[in-house]
C-alpha cells in the first residue's frame, strides 16, 4: 500500500520529473508534510509557484477526500517503493509514483505485451488485431492497452475471451474514458487490471494520454502497432517504447490506406515486420505452439460456400446475398450456424470475418 507521503505527492499538479526531484530530496516520502519551504527551495527544478501550492494542499482536505475515495471504491494503491510495482516500468524515465489499481496487483509482474493502433480502424485492422490480441492471450501474454476507441478496445475485448488484460487509463479510475467502455473496464478487471497513475477523479485531459502511453509501453515486453496514421497516439507509443528499449513490432498493411503510413514508417525506421505471431513470439523467446480451426468440420454444402466467401478482412451481409443468390431468410440461418459454430464474428453491424485464430 502506498504511503500517505506518495499519494499526497502525486495529488500535485507538477511535472513527474519535478515530483522525483522532490522524492529523491527526502529521507521518506511522509517527511513532505514536515519539509519547510526553506528546504523546498533547495530544489533546483521547483519554482516559487510550486512551492507555495504545496505548503497550501498541506494545509487542505484534498488527501483525506482521495483516502476516502480509495477505501470507498476499493481501490488498490502502490506505490514506487513496493515491491509489488513492476520492475519494467520502474525502469523508464520518471515513471509514477503511484498506480492506482482495480483488480490484481499480481499481474503486474506477468509476462505483458501491449497492442495499439488507430481508434478508426479499417475492417483489416480489426480482424488484424482481433487475431492478434487473441492469439497471444492464448499463448500467455497478458495484452496491455489503453481502453481507447478502436484497436485498444477489440485488443482488450480479445484478450479476456481467452486469458487477461491490463487497460491503462488515462484518466481517474472513477471517471472511466470513454465512457461507453466502463463495462469493459470492469470485464478486464475481473481476471486482469485497470490501472491509472492519475487522482481518481481527474478528467481525461489532452495532456495525461502521452503520460497513459508511456505507461502502456513502460509496463510490456514489447509494443504491436496495428493501424496507425503518420500523427496518432500509437506512434508516441512506439516512440516512447523504443526510448524504454521496449521491442516496437507493426502490421504491414494496403498501401493506399492512410492507416498503413504509420506503420509502414515505423517498419522503416526499424520496428519489427510482422505477419505471424511467430515473429513477436520468437523474438521475445516464448515457446508456443499454434493451433488452427478445421473449417470443414460439422458444415454442410450451403455453409461451406458462404464460409469460403467471407475473407480475413471481412464481408458485409448485403455482398453474401449478392454473390451466392440465396435468399435472405437462408442466409441468416447460415451466419447464425457459422457463428454458433465459433467459425465466425460479427465486427460490425451486418459485417462478419472468420475466426481464423484459436478459438
Amino acid at each position: 500500500m502506498a504511503k500517505n507521503g506518495t499519494i499526497f505527492l502525486n495529488l500535485l499538479n507538477l511535472a513527474p520529473k519535478k515530483i522525483h526531484d522532490i522524492i529523491e530530496s527526502l529521507d521518506d516520502p511522509d517527511q513532505i508534510f514536515r519539509i519547510t519551504s526553506y528546504d523546498l527551495n533547495k530544489i533546483a527544478s521547483l519554482n516559487q509557484k510550486n512551492i507555495d501550492e504545496i505548503i497550501h494542499l498541506r494545509k487542505s482536505n484534498i488527501l483525506d477526500k482521495e483516502l476516502e475515495l480509495i477505501e470507498k471504491a476499493n481501490i488498490s494503491v502502490i506505490d514506487i517503493f513496493d515491491r509489488s510495482y513492476p520492475a519494467l516500468l520502474n525502469e523508464i524515465s520518471y515513471p509514477p509514483i503511484v498506480l492506482y489499481l482495480k483488480g490484481s496487483e499480481t499481474i503486474l509482474s506477468e509476462n505483458l505485451f501491449a497492442i495499439v493502433g488507430s481508434r478508426i480502424p479499417t475492417l483489416y485492422g480489426i480482424s488484424t488485431a482481433a487475431k492478434f490480441s487473441y492469439q497471444l492471450s492464448a499463448a500467455g501474454l497478458t495484452i496491455v492497452s489503453g481502453l481507447a476507441k478502436g484497436i485498444d478496445t477489440i485488443a482488450h475485448k480479445e484478450a479476456i475471451r481467452t486469458g487477461k488484460s491490463i487497460a491503462v487509463l488515462g484518466s481517474g479510475l472513477l471517471n472511466t474514458y470513454p465512457k461507453e467502455n466502463a463495462q469493459l473496464a470492469e470485464k478486464i478487471s475481473l481476471n486482469g487490471a485497470v490501472i491509472s497513475e492519475f487522482p481518481l477523479k481527474t478528467a481525461p485531459l489532452r495532456e495525461n494520454f502521452p503520460r497513459r502511453n508511456r505507461i502502456v509501453s513502460g509496463l510490456s515486453y514489447g509494443v504491436l502497432v496495428v493501424e496507425a496514421a503518420t500523427r496518432s497516439g500509437a506512434l508516441i507509443t512506439a516512440r516512447l517504447a523504443c526510448e524504454q528499449n521496449r521491442e516496437v513490432f507493426a502490421i504491414p498493411g494496403n498501401v493506399d490506406s492512410p492507416l498503413s503510413r504509420g506503420t509502414h514508417r515505423l517498419i522503416k525506421e526499424g520496428a519489427t515486420l510482422v505477419d505471424s505471431i511467430d515473429d513477436i513470439l520468437n523474438e521475445l523467446n516464448i515457446p508456443y505452439q499454434q493451433q488452427t480451426i478445421s473449417y470443414d468440420a460439422n458444415l454442410n454444402p450451403d455453409e461451406k460456400i458462404i464460409l469460403d466467401m467471407i475473407h480475413n478482412e471481412g464481408a458485409y451481409l448485403e455482398e453474401l446475398l449478392i454473390k451466392s443468390n440465396t435468399n435472405p431468410a437462408m442466409i441468416n440461418k447460415i451466419i447464425l450456424n457459422l457463428q454458433l459454430k465459433g467459425l465466425i464474428k460479427e465486427i460490425k453491424p451486418s459485417c462478419f470475418i472468420k475466426n481464423t485464430y484459436l478459438h
